[in-house]
């Protein structure tokens, strides 16, 4: 069963492994309404939210993009960095002023690398995450689209 909320890494991660990672960390700040990423862009950045809210979306032909997710303190924007060809399969745009931690995708990927136990628990976080997003994507987009009653399945 998918988790009803995104893994948070506070809890993912062993506490060496989490300093480890933050050991990585940048501030970043956002203005309310800014494009963080761009879905099919090429994924060199991910952060975690420390302040702020950002709207992860979809694009939809022919339609605004679908907001899929609503994300907020300590969750994980992107996941993309992560896997092959490192190109964002969702768009972000800040709802308020975002306060965040950013990442460098191509250290942490080396450290993945150079670090196997390390490697494990990020792969294992983000794995989780992208299975909660992928849940989270489909609900919204029977919501919007799928006739009345064609939901989850039971």
């Amino acid at each position: 069963m998918i988790a009803t909320t995104t893994p948070r890494m506070a809890q993912a991660l062993s506490p060496v492994h989490r300093a480890q990672l933050m050991g990585m960390a940048r501030q970043a700040n956002f203005a309310e309404g800014t494009r963080i990423l761009d879905e099919g862009a090429h994924a060199d950045h991910f952060w975690i939210i420390r302040t702020g809210t950002v709207a992860l979306d979809m694009h939809v032909p022919g339609r605004r993009p679908a907001v899929i997710e609503t994300l907020g303190f300590g969750e994980l924007v992107g996941w993309s960095w992560l896997f092959e060809p490192y190109v964002w399969q969702l768009g972000a745009e800040t709802m308020s002023l975002v306060r965040a931690f950013e990442f460098d995708a191509t250290k942490v990927r080396a450290l993945c690398e150079n670090d196997a136990g390390f490697g494990r628990e990020i792969e294992h976080w983000v794995g989780e995450v992208l299975a909660h997003r992928l849940l989270a994507a489909r609900t919204r987009l029977l919501d919007l689209y799928a006739p009345h009653g064609s939901g989850l399945p039971r």
